[in-house]
């Protein structure tokens, strides 16, 4: 099994979030074996324009409010999950966010 960490510039997520679910691997899936959560977060990616700029007081500098999603999967359908969210969230930048894909040693469901 796979966790998938992605960092997206706000304007992205709805549309990375959409093709997610439309995705032939989000149906194949359908044993329950991904799970997906979506947190808004402040980060360091370069702002698209001065809209996104914020200031943190807690931080004592500027940052981006980004969101960060993170998935569990099947290990085989790790590389097409993170093909459609690198493709989907991309921004024209060079850096327009991240994807991390970490091996998971244990899960369990919680029923």
């Amino acid at each position: 099994m796979k966790e998938i960490k992605a960092y997206v510039h706000s304007n992205r997520i709805a549309d990375v979030i959409a093709a997610l679910k439309a995705s032939p691997v989000w149906s194949d899936g359908g044993n329950g074996d991904h799970n997906l959560t979506v947190y808004m977060v402040k980060g360091s990616l370069v702002p698209l324009d001065n809209a996104e700029k914020r200031y943190s007081v807690e931080l004592g500098e500027e940052v981006v409010n980004e969101y960060k999603l993170e998935m569990h999967c099947s290990d085989e359908y790790a590389d097409q999950l993170v093909e459609v969210i690198s493709r989907v969230a991309r921004t024209g930048q060079v850096t327009a966010g991240w994807v991390y894909v970490i091996d998971i040693a244990k899960a369990i469901r919680v029923g």
